[in-house]
């Protein structure tokens, strides 16, 4: 029953938002209040009617970005402006002061930004408090209670660990499940074979309101990256995303991003480059720039420029992996980490294509060796274009082991899949704050 409340009152809440965003610009524009005019009627009922076909206050979890709310949005407004440069006889049914072509864009931007701010309040609430079933195999069970113990999970959203069997004779034949329909979502792992009679009564209850998900799901919803234990074949066949591929709109316009982000910050930086190219050279007399060659796009070898941060000959003794306040760190090199200015020289890299200024951290080949080895699909984070900052990095900022690099390839996995422009956004922001925290990321390797 509250999750029905909570939808109806999303559409409630866009009936208001529209309405008082109508009359608002109006009275901006047009010095007047119309209250409940003919033209507010239309658009209240095509906005509406449009989301709820979108659905915009359905009560499936979003996965991820690529099932994303603001696309929904989009098509909303899309389908709004539509109407009102296709339709000539819909500027008859508004008045005519409405035609002035300052209203129709401040109006759908007020508007959408109010309704997606409802969304997201919801959205998160109902996330906070969703329960979980989870029906796994016992080898996936303590891949998972590993995660649980090292995730800031709440919990209220801490899930309840299955078996197959358990499952059937606790839930399905006693019917607990039934009484609690919207409060719960069950994930069942692909390695998981239910009986016919149990399949046959989790479609009865899925029509009565049940949600079922796939684990992976829960991974992306609730921790928001993919575990590579968990992860099988079909998550490449069946799955949706990845989106960002050769060809396709959205390579091409992340393409177009890294070209003015990158032209933009480098007119900005370059001062800070000179200066850091100064500092580097009187601090030891070493050499200014320091080159590496790192794996890209599908297996590709590049190479990466950055100012040195270390001494000269760091790397005499062999590659290593890199440490936290590492003793060859210059002192000008570890407040260059820190502030992220030693991968400055890397934006030429994005304007030539070798790079993007999101995407996955890309590793040195010999590095990457063992950790083929050790970590499973660890070249799927190979099938998108390395970046400057990432998922991984505004998430987990130091890795300096085997067992952080999985850390990060399970956030890796869940940007492949999901990558996006909101995401990307997202990630550009959080790479801000970190920079102006002063807490950049230390590199997995030795980088000087």
């Amino acid at each position: 029953m509250q999750e029905r409340l909570a939808l109806v009152g999303l559409a409630l809440w866009d009936l208001i938002s529209v309405a008082m965003s109508y009359n608002f610009v109006y009275w901006r524009r047009l010095g007047d209040w119309p209250g409940f005019a003919n033209g507010l009627a239309v658009l209240l009922l095509v906005w509406i009617c449009s989301s709820y076909l979108l659905g915009r206050y359905s009560g499936r979890p979003i996965t991820g970005w690529r099932d994303s709310k603001y696309l929904r949005l989009g098509v909303v407004v899309a389908l709004v402006l539509a109407l009102f440069v296709f339709h000539s006889w819909f500027f008859v049914v508004i008045d005519a002061g409405t035609r002035f072509r300052g209203f129709l864009i401040p109006l759908l931007a007020i508007a959408s930004i109010l309704s997606i701010s409802g969304q997201i309040l919801v959205r998160r609430k109902r996330r906070r408090f969703q329960k979980w079933l989870l029906v796994l195999s016992d080898y996936e069970r303590q891949i998972l209670e590993g995660e649980l113990n090292c995730s800031n999970v709440l919990s209220s959203s801490t899930p309840s660990l299955f078996s197959s069997e358990n499952f059937e004779s606790l839930f399905l034949k006693t019917g607990m499940i039934s009484s609690e329909l919207v409060d719960v979502t069950v994930a069942i792992s692909s390695q998981v074979n239910l009986n016919e009679d149990a399949v046959e009564s989790l479609l009865a209850l899925r029509g009565q309101g049940l949600q079922i998900r796939s684990l992976v799901d829960w991974c992306e919803i609730v921790l928001h990256r993919v575990p590579p234990e968990l992860i099988d074949q079909r998550w490449f066949i069946d799955a949706d995303g990845f989106s960002i591929q050769p060809g396709r709109l959205a390579w091409r316009l992340k393409r177009l991003f890294d070209v003015l982000g990158a032209s933009i910050l480098i007119i900005l930086t370059f001062p800070l480059m000179l200066f850091a190219m100064a500092i580097v050279r009187l601090e030891d007399g070493g050499s200014i720039f320091y080159s590496q060659i790192r794996t890209g796009l599908y297996g590709e070898r590049l190479r990466i420029w950055k100012f040195r941060s270390m001494r000269e000959n760091a790397e005499s003794d062999g590659i290593q992996w890199a440490a936290i306040n590492d003793s060859r760190t210059t002192f000008f090199g570890g407040l260059m980490r820190r502030l992220r200015i030693d991968e400055l020289p890397q934006l030429f890299s994005v304007l030539s294509g070798k790079l993007s200024l999101i995407g996955p951290r890309p590793e040195r080949p010999e590095l990457e060796k063992e950790l083929e080895i050790k970590l499973p699909h660890y070249r799927i984070r190979h099938w998108i274009r390395p970046g400057l900052s990432g998922w991984a990095q505004v998430n987990y900022p130091y890795g300096a082991s085997v067992e952080d690099s999985r850390m990060k390839l399970s956030f890796d996995l869940y940007y492949v899949r999901n990558a996006g422009f909101f995401l990307d956004l997202l990630i550009l922001l959080r790479t801000v704050r970190l920079v102006l925290k002063a807490e950049g990321a230390q590199p997995i390797a030795i980088s000087r």
